[in-house]
């Protein structure tokens, strides 16, 4: 297979400076003379402010400020920015709620920031934060999704009609409905991807520093990227950007949590202008579980139609997407990923889609690893089991019979998107081989002697990367007279390991030793165009910009090379650090270009989604005393492209893979029905995925070459999750198709599987 790269190999660049504790975090920053904040948040998820008694914490001693609802309005910091911009059904427009920094008259959710306290010291902030007086007049919430849109469900709010914030289409209604009705076979099955929580190792924290003398806002924050917070902080408050400047260094994780602007850094900003000082906030876990985005809580209604030969020949899904009490930016990610690769990986040649938005008295949904992805590639891969469960045949030869053949790509799709390039055939071939598909009968029988049940489950799957909002993605690059090369970019990683990948493109490139390579992101008061990392975007776009400043700096070393050696550019050429001719014994060293001035240059490049792809294959063990499964096979092969990095992409597929299973097997927001309380709140209620959920991973690769990208690569963060979703539900099933349970939804605790063996286990006794 290609590589670009085989000189690099053992620890990424970045580790030592992260296992040693030198790292630098979110909450870390501080500046001279700095407050502390402390936000009193709602302990009701439907009720209107009838009064707020900001008195008490004003007198408690070390109070500097307390910020409400009414602070927020007159600075006129109520409207965020959501990207659910495109028409809807019959022209709709999104019914978007404001959404003041601070709530003001009515809170929507449990934990909406109501008040912001300021105080010397956290500890004073805290306290004094439960001084403040709040007299609620309770309105009935409403947390399900089903529950708000039921007809005569109680209206959440006069410009939301029916409580349906939005609703749109996609593809042929009467083709599909013809196709269906005149079909050999229709699957049908009610699916639901579960509310999670991102949880990152790093708790959200901002430091806000406002300056009078330039009217600047300095911000140390958690961010997937600084362009994309700048622009989101710029529309919220109405600030210029470049009034905005940010500093980050290293991000503990995010997941698509980290990429929008929350109300609380414009409530910080608030409290840093009127205080005249800097002002710190660091979220608590349980704040972290009540008001950073959540993620997925989808309902899915599919219809799977097919001819007498087995061949898919129509889909419907008719969607609820729950987006919460107000819509965050990254929320149409369940409609947009959901319709690009609404097919899968088969062909099918009709497809309609509906998407219904309510509004809820939940926390927001935004992003969350996959955004979307994960959601339509469980939807459709549950179908196709369930089709070929219920017509008898293999799971793998459905998938086989539909496949998308590697002759037709680059395929459009019957919603409009294009895939570039697959070979899912080859791909299932290496899956099944390397997951031993043929031995699996044993294996199951071994199982059954210990008591235990044994399923297999598959998914094949496909997924577009971000192709990102920015106008182009830049690099710049830096050329001292050492010879060292400062490479600046906008994106930012987040445990990725971008500071060795970029390294790697660039020094493979120019053929030099990756130490005299340095990766910036997001360097203050940049003016470099691109996009944030998210939607596994980053070495499509600013990786892909990388190559190209290599490239660039080449061809201007050949032009002052030849000025040097006096001879035309075309009798030039570069390796290995160094400029030579045919024509000429002297030769001129790449450090020497920087000799009298440092050289300095920026590329960019537009580049559109790539289409990763890959085959997951895993075995599951349920106890049939207990229910408790167990994970005891994971096989993935993965087509990302050309790859740069070998551990960082297997590092991104077990990631990937754990979160998934995560949510399988326990991950779970679960609200009150009658009183809208989040009954999931911290790690004693809410199942965080364990080492021991996963006690081996066996990858491989297969790749098919990006023309996206001049690189060759796809996107690789996402495919785990989206691929180990379906597959894992899929051996949970497998396991209990002696009971004959063919439909179950998440979380698969140990629990629900034990109540759903025992009425079989019962009628069998009796």
């Amino acid at each position: 297979m290609t590589t670009h790269t085989t000189h690099h190999h053992g620890n990424r660049v970045e580790d030592l400076r992260l296992i040693t504790g030198n790292g630098k975090y979110a909450s870390d920053w501080n500046a001279p003379g700095q407050l502390y904040g402390a936000f009193v948040r709602s302990d009701r998820a439907h009720a209107t402010i009838a009064a707020l008694n900001t008195a008490p914490a004003l007198a408690h001693p070390g109070v500097k400020l307390v910020l409400t609802g009414e602070d927020a309005v007159r600075e006129g910091y109520t409207k965020c920015p959501n990207a659910l911009n495109f028409p809807g059904r019959n022209g709709m427009k999104a019914r978007v709620l404001d959404r003041p920094a601070l709530a003001h008259g009515k809170v929507r959710f449990v934990g909406e920031a109501i008040a912001l306290v300021v105080a010397t010291s956290a500890a004073a902030a805290t306290d004094a934060a439960e001084l403040v007086e709040i007299d609620y007049r309770e309105l009935p919430p409403l947390v399900n999704a089903d529950d708000a849109l039921a007809p005569g469900a109680p209206q959440l709010d006069e410009a939301v009609p029916g409580n349906l914030i939005f609703e749109c289409d996609v593809g042929d209604e009467q083709a599909v409905a013809a196709a269906i009705k005149g079909a050999a076979h229709v699957t049908k099955l009610r699916i639901e991807s579960t509310r999670v929580t991102p949880s990152p190792m790093e708790p959200r924290a901002c430091l806000v520093r406002y300056s009078a003398e330039s009217d600047e806002y300095f911000f140390n924050v958690c961010s997937q990227g600084t362009t994309t917070l700048g622009k989101m902080i710029s529309a919220c408050t109405k600030i210029p950007e470049n009034k905005l400047v940010f500093e980050v260094r290293d991000v503990g994780g995010a997941f698509g949590q980290r990429t929008p602007s929350y109300p609380e850094y414009l409530a910080l900003m608030m409290a840093s202008k009127a205080t005249g000082k800097p002002v710190k906030w660091i979220s608590t876990r349980v704040e972290g579980f009540l008001s950073d985005n959540h993620g997925r809580n989808n309902i899915i209604n599919g219809q799977l139609a097919l001819d007498r030969d087995g061949k898919f020949i129509a889909m419907r899904l008719d969607w609820i997407n729950d987006m919460g009490a107000y819509l965050a930016p990254g929320a149409m990610g369940h409609i947009r990923n959901a319709t690009t690769c609404m097919p899968g990986v088969y062909h099918i040649p009709a497809l309609y889609a509906t998407y219904r938005v309510p509004l809820t008295n939940t926390t927001p949904v935004g992003a969350y690893r996959g955004a979307g992805r994960p959601d339509i590639a469980y939807a459709v891969e549950r179908l196709v089991d369930l089709a070929a469960t219920e017509l008898s045949l293999n799971a793998t030869e459905l998938r086989r019979r539909n496949f998308i053949p590697p002759a037709a790509f680059p395929y459009k799709t019957a919603t409009g998107s294009t895939y570039e390039n697959a070979d899912l055939p080859g791909l299932l071939d290496q899956a099944l081989k390397l997951a031993d598909w043929q031995g699996f009968a044993a294996r199951r029988a071994k199982s059954a002697a210990a008591g235990k049940l044994r399923g297999m489950g598959i998914s094949t799957v496909i997924e577009p990367t971000g192709a990102g909002n920015a106008r182009a993605d830049q690099i710049e690059l830096h050329l001292d007279a050492s010879g060292a090369i400062t490479v600046y970019t906008v994106a930012k990683t987040q445990g990725h390991g971008h500071e060795t990948t970029m390294a790697m493109i660039v020094s493979d490139a120019l053929g030099i030793p990756m130490k005299d390579v340095k990766v910036v992101q997001c360097p203050p008061r940049t003016k470099l165009e691109g996009n944030h990392t998210g939607g596994s975007r980053t070495m499509v776009g600013a990786g892909s910009a990388c190559y190209l400043a290599a490239q660039k700096l080449i061809e201007e070393g050949k032009a002052l090379a030849a000025l040097e050696l006096k001879l035309e550019p075309s009798q030039i050429h570069y390796a290995h650090g160094e400029f030579r001719s045919n024509e000429s014994t002297r030769t001129v060293k790449l450090a020497d270009l920087a000799k009298s001035k440092p050289l300095t240059l920026i590329a960019e490049g537009k580049f559109g989604s790539t289409y990763p792809n890959g085959c997951h294959i895993s075995e599951v063990e349920v106890d049939m005393e207990t229910g408790m499964p167990q994970i005891v096979s994971y096989c993935a092969v993965d087509d990302c492209g050309v790859v740069i990095n070998h551990a960082i992409v297997e590092g991104q597929l077990h990631g990937g893979v754990v979160q998934g299973a995560g949510q399988v097997f326990g991950e779970h927001i679960i609200y009150d029905r009658e009183t809208g309380q989040p009954l999931t709140a911290s790690f004693m209620d809410y199942t965080m995925p364990r080492a021991s959920l996963l006690r081996e991973l066996r990858g491989e690769e297969h790749p098919t070459t990006s023309k996206v990208s001049p690189l060759g690569v796809k996107g690789m963060g996402e495919s785990g999750c989206t691929a180990s979703i379906p597959s894992l539900v899929s051996a949970v099933l497998d396991a209990l198709r002696p009971f004959g349970i063919s439909k179950l939804d998440m979380p698969l605790t140990p629990a629900k599987l034990w109540h759903a063996m025992q009425p079989v286990k019962q009628a069998s006794r009796r």
